[in-house]
């Protein structure tokens, strides 16, 4: 079942709790607007690669539309659609006054140099800019993007439409961004497995994590668990997976990897295999990475799962 499949599922399943009548039903689970647009660039070596962008406007109702935009090799026009469902009920369930949206363009951002990118956002900007705006649609990073990201489509948007700082949230604080935007989903991580802890009569101090993904999420996710006296003992992201059964060294890792430097050659910790990421013993699992990534592993034990903007908060039971 693809994410698509299973959002709308979830959702029908809600609807019919609430007793929702189906024209609402359906009239919920489709969107208000999607776009596809094509985005060619040259590369730094004069040849032309064109990649594809997506932005699924899902709903209004409450106010203008928001979400995140990653650029990710997977992203595609379910997994947007699904994603840009989940930012309507969730900022329905936080009671704030937006819609839902989710953007993205089908690429590998590690294979692209800086410039490749910024010209990369910058056409897919030129390519939406009439459809977005501070109260129509506000995009924000996911995974792939970052501050710097924003601040490319804040500037090529106001090209077309003046000075707009609010088109965009995660900007540079110097162009008015917030305080803690950067640590604000490892934060709610935290909070939500301090939450689900407390039900067990346990804490984060003593207890024992594996975090997979070392993203924006991921690491602040690990430095502040670290920061309240919970045991790091295994980490892994693209670049390789460790575990360290003392506890990793999150300071020193998140110096290394600033520096550079992958997962695998990290010298706090021994090297193991990703695949034995998700089934390690510990008092909690965090995956921050992809989505899906339980399905397999569901059968083998129980697991009690929170879901914090698209990443799940897991207790082994």
């Amino acid at each position: 079942m693809n994410a698509l499949a299973a959002t709308s599922r979830n959702f029908r399943q809600a609807a019919r709790l609430l007793g929702l009548d189906s024209k609402l039903e359906k009239s919920l689970l489709i969107p208000f607007r999607e776009i596809k647009v094509e985005c060619t660039i040259p590369k730094d070596d004069g040849t032309l690669a064109s990649f594809v962008g997506f932005r699924v406007q899902h709903d209004n109702a409450r106010g203008p539309m928001k979400g995140g935009i990653r650029y990710h090799p997977e992203v595609d026009p379910d997994e947007v659609n699904a994603l840009a469902q989940l930012m309507t009920w969730k900022t329905a369930v936080a009671a704030v006054p937006y819609g839902g949206a989710k953007g993205g363009i089908g690429c590998s951002p590690g294979e692209l140099s800086r410039s490749e990118l910024e010209r990369l956002t910058r056409v897919f900007t030129q390519k939406i800019h009439d459809l977005i705006g501070t109260h129509t649609d506000i995009p924000a990073p996911d995974m792939g993007t970052n501050a710097q990201t924003m601040a490319w489509i804040f500037d090529e948007y106001s090209k077309f439409h003046g000075h707009s700082p609010a088109v965009v949230t995660g900007k540079p604080i110097d162009l008015g961004g917030s305080l803690g935007r950067d640590a604000a989903t490892g934060r709610g991580v935290l909070y939500a497995t301090e939450a689900l802890l407390a039900e067990y009569g346990k804490s984060i101090s003593g207890s024992t994590f594996v975090i997979q993904g070392f993203g924006n999420v991921g690491s602040w996710a690990a430095q502040l668990i670290h920061e309240k006296g919970g045991k790091v003992i295994a980490l892994g992201d693209v670049t390789g997976s460790i575990r360290n059964k003392a506890g990793i060294d999150i300071p020193a890792l998140m110096k290394h990897r600033n520096e550079g430097g992958h997962m695998k050659n990290f010298h706090g910790g021994e090297v193991i295999d990703s695949s034995e990421l998700l089934v390690h013993e510990c008092d909690v699992l965090i995956p921050c990475a992809l989505g899906g990534v339980l399905s397999r592993y569901i059968g083998a034990f129980n697991i009690i799962t929170i879901f914090v903007d698209h990443t799940y908060c897991s207790i082994a039971s």
